[in-house]
């Protein structure tokens, strides 16, 4: 079966079904909200290219380096992120906060041989209803590094590895700036992952501690390059999404549930990750996300996980394809190979369509209400039919309607839609042969993060 595109007005019947069917050549309604698309379109390749190449004019962003010296290190490259990203706030009317969080990081014996202050470089759009609390975090490391991570003198330009990622942070900003969301959305550019993810594990207990109502996170690390060695792929035509399948921090409740249920393939991470697929297929031509049913990639990792780890949603957003001849390399020239990650190995119009992908993926979400809630499916009798009820979000907007969202067990996406506006519905199909979830819309056709159904008697 064809995965579901999307609808993006939720109708006016009571119960409205979408049916997809399996053939190659099927209609497929694809319906985007003008305001996001013309948040879409701005975009700028120029832009990014623009923001790469500063960041890469500091020599290096070593997470060790100079926080004093004005030109080079990671001191200067964390104030110029946070003057781009106040040129962005500057056309928000004061909704935009920009600030440098700052937290020390111990000796670890490992890769931070003495206490080391580092900062995150944040913009906070503040949500325009007061009755909204949802967060929503965009990230990318702004900290670089050569072949030894303890190199924090020599050359280390980071043009993709992150710079792309951290080039797409403050793009958004400074396209979404403009823009009011009932929810509030944080643009950051983090330090620290080199040497041990500490910018994201500061942000994730920072957001735990102060029990932020952090819905999602979307990490983006190397969204850049196009290109691969070894197997000389050259596709800008797809991008990989990593997300956890059972939860790191899953309470033997989860667990029960998810034994109970079949639902390995189901955590709120997988939804995103399914989110953000069908958003690109709204909203991004030529750009296939491809969803990588693992964390991360062997071998290495991410910022999402330590909010994965304090138990939110998360993701990582990554290029399809390496190339190991540019990351984490000491810049030189070996047997007539130029290794070194610079600019002129970064595809803008790349790196162009993945920001898009992330600025419609958060703009739908903080557009839309929250999800619903206490979302369960009637398990008391034997029956070919399944009954699911759950309860309108009790903070922010009101929905204007519900999409149930189904699909058989064995399929990776959903296959239909069905649009209900009460808060109970019956389906004429056995709960024993498809998953179900349910997802609040607007009237403009915003979609919250679907939730799956607990088992209720």
């Amino acid at each position: 079966m064809t995965s579901i595109s999307s609808f993006a007005r939720a109708g006016v019947a009571a119960l409205g079904i979408f049916f997809f069917t399996p053939s190659l050549h099927a209609q497929v309604l694809v319906k985007a909200d003008p305001t996001i698309q013309n948040l879409t379109r701005q975009v700028s390749a120029q832009e990014l290219e623009r923001l790469v190449r500063g960041l890469v004019s500091f020599e290096t962003r070593h997470s060790l380096s100079s926080t004093k010296d004005k030109k080079k290190g990671i001191g200067a490259a964390r104030n110029w992120a946070q003057a781009e990203l106040e040129k962005a706030a500057a056309t928000a009317n004061g909704r935009m906060t920009v600030t440098q969080d700052r937290y020390t990081v111990k000796a670890d014996g490992r890769r931070i041989p003495q206490d080391v202050e580092m900062a995150n470089v944040m913009a906070t759009l503040k949500g325009t209803d007061p009755n909204d609390d949802r967060v929503f975090i965009v990230s990318g490391h702004i900290d670089s590094r050569n072949t030894d991570v303890m190199d924090a003198t020599g050359k280390a330009p980071g043009a993709n590895d992150d710079g792309s990622g951290t080039a797409a942070v403050i793009e958004l900003a400074r396209v979404m700036a403009r823009q009011t969301f009932p929810a509030t959305i944080i643009f950051v550019c983090v330090q620290g992952e080199e040497q041990g993810l500490y910018g994201a594990k500061h942000l994730a207990e920072r957001a735990r501690k102060e029990n932020w109502n952090l819905v999602a996170m979307l990490n983006n690390d190397m969204i850049g390059n196009s290109y691969s060695d070894e197997t000389r792929l050259h596709d800008n035509t797809r991008v990989r999404i990593f997300s956890e399948g059972v939860p790191a921090l899953e309470t033997p409740e989860m667990a029960a549930w998810r034994k109970s249920t079949g639902g390995e393939n189901d955590s709120r991470s997988r939804q995103l990750a399914r989110y953000m697929k069908e958003m690109g297929t709204r909203y991004v031509p030529q750009l296939d996300v491809v969803l990588n049913y693992r964390t991360d990639r062997f071998l290495r990792g991410g910022d999402h996980t330590p909010f994965s780890q304090a138990g939110f949603t998360a993701v990582r957003v990554c290029e399809m394809n390496e190339n190991y001849q540019y990351q984490h390399q000491n810049v030189r020239t070996e047997n007539g190979i130029a290794y070194g990650d610079f600019p002129e190995h970064v595809d803008f119009e790349y790196l162009r369509k993945n920001t898009t992908l992330n600025l419609a993926t958060l703009a739908n979400l903080a557009l839309a209400p929250a999800s619903p809630e206490e979302v369960g499916v009637v398990t008391s009798n034997l029956t070919n039919q399944t009954e699911l009820r759950w309860k309108a979000p009790t903070k922010g907007e009101k929905p204007a309607g519900y999409y149930i969202l189904m699909r058989e067990t064995a399929s990776p996406m959903w296959e239909k839609k069905i649009y209900v506006e009460g808060t109970t519905t019956t389906l004429p199909y056995s709960k024993d042969n498809y998953f179900f979830a349910v997802q609040a819309v607007d009237a403009e056709g915003h979609e919250s993060l679907p939730i799956m159904p607990k088992p209720i008697r």
